[in-house]
């Protein structure tokens, strides 16, 4: 009888492979794995292509996945999976945040910091285990070019992070980006996030989309004005739905007028 229940509980465990190339990650997030319950690590790999045959062979439900790696990147893994008839959830675990856009936009469920803490990581789990087989083939399915910039800005979402958590925001909702020397602001209505790109590729990658640099220091969602202001002759008040206020040139105040016009 207990035999019997220990092999229901494992098949209704959340199967788990580890990547990663340095072993004391794997062993952390080996010991972070064994102190939450329905989790069955059912291997290690230290590098892309071991972790494709492992993924073949023990068909994990979830990979926590590094990006920097020697013979294969995390990323080129991902890539590989899209051509499987049965792909697991990718969470990817990385010490670097700036890859965090392309890794919502290949398909992964959640991005994680290292040092992952332990709350952190189980949030992650539960989103996982939310997740069917039929979401994350379809999920994978819409994989795009993940190394072609253009594909990236077509999609016109923008990862924001809070703390060790990272966000994917549709451009309707943001009001503005505000920078504050290399710390990038990301506004919404009820919200503040720190920005992953800098605002000079944040401006490249949303232009033609309705945002207009009316500062050095600052990139506005028109649709989100509500208010122009003249301060003088040559500088104008920019007054945003949520109350937010930045001063603009002449010049830069009419440029933002310009895209109000229907």
């Amino acid at each position: 009888m207990i035999q019997e229940l220990r092999r229901q509980e494992l098949s209704m465990s959340l199967k788990t492979l580890i990547v990663d190339d340095e072993p004391i990650a794997r062993k952390v997030l080996r010991e972070e794995l064994e102190s939450i319950t329905d989790v069955e690590i059912v291997g290690e790999a230290d590098d892309g292509l071991t972790a494709l045959a492992k993924i073949a062979t023990e068909q994990p439900d979830l990979v926590l996945l590094d990006l920097q790696m020697p013979v294969m990147s995390g990323f080129e893994v991902i890539r590989s999976l899209k051509a499987q008839a049965r792909a697991p959830v990718i969470v990817i675990v990385t010490a670097y945040d700036e890859f965090a856009l392309q890794a919502f936009e290949a398909g992964v469920i959640d991005y994680l910091l290292k040092p992952v803490g332990h709350d952190r990581l189980a949030a992650a789990l539960d989103r996982a285990r939310r997740l069917s087989d039929r979401e994350t083939v379809e999920r994978l399915a819409r994989l795009q070019d993940i190394t072609d910039p253009a594909a990236a800005r077509q999609t016109r979402r923008i990862v924001g992070r809070a703390g060790q958590e990272f966000f994917l925001l549709g451009t309707a909702e943001i009001y503005a980006f505000q920078a504050d020397g290399d710390l990038v602001r990301i506004i919404t209505a009820g919200r503040t996030f720190e920005a992953t790109q800098t605002l000079r590729v944040l401006e490249q990658r949303l232009k033609n989309s309705g945002f207009s640099r009316i500062h050095r220091n600052a990139l506005v969602n028109v649709q989100h004005v509500r208010k122009l202001s003249a301060l003088s002759s040559q500088r104008w008040l920019i007054t945003l739905a949520n109350g937010q206020e930045f001063i603009a040139s002449k010049r830069q105040a009419r440029e933002v007028r310009q895209l109000l016009r229907p």
